[in-house]
């Protein structure tokens, strides 16, 4: 069973964000030039939140929302759940599956070490699956390994 420590290897350890301060609007481009669908948000090296496509479709459904000056502070989640690298890929599933949530900081040693996605996680397990179902078919066949 893989770890978060294996994903963050295969994916590398580049973490995007913002400032607290940072626009609506700025936050937006930034994630359309990076084409990221979430972006941490940083007060120094302490994680202050996560802004997602998610919170900006809920918030500016609700309201007229002056993109270029309300601060991404405003709109961001506060409450923010965090894996470390030796979490399994079932245990982030199951915590994003029972949380309705598509990203998780990876926090080791009171430090960011990286950022998760569902689609990480997604694609980490079905290698397992892939691997697991290769192995048990050699088996099976009597394949030399």
């Amino acid at each position: 069973m893989s770890t978060v420590r294996e994903i963050l290897k295969e994916k590398g350890g580049s973490i995007w964000s913002v400032r607290p301060q940072e626009t609506v609007k700025e936050t937006l481009r930034f994630m359309a030039h990076r084409n990221i669908g979430a972006v941490l948000v940083m007060d120094g090296k302490k994680i202050a939140g996560i802004f997602s496509e998610r919170d900006f479709a809920k918030h500016s459904a609700n309201s007229n929302l002056q993109l270029d000056q309300v601060p991404i502070k405003d709109l961001m989640t506060s409450r923010i759940l965090v894996v470390s690298p030796s979490q399994t890929t079932d245990d982030c599933m199951s915590l994003m599956t029972t949380k309705r949530i598509r990203h998780l900081p990876v926090i080791e040693h009171d430090e960011l070490v990286g950022l998760i996605s569902i689609g990480d996680v997604v694609n980490r397990i079905i290698q397992d699956h892939k691997f697991s179902i290769t192995q048990l078919e050699r088996y099976v066949t009597g394949d030399v390994y």
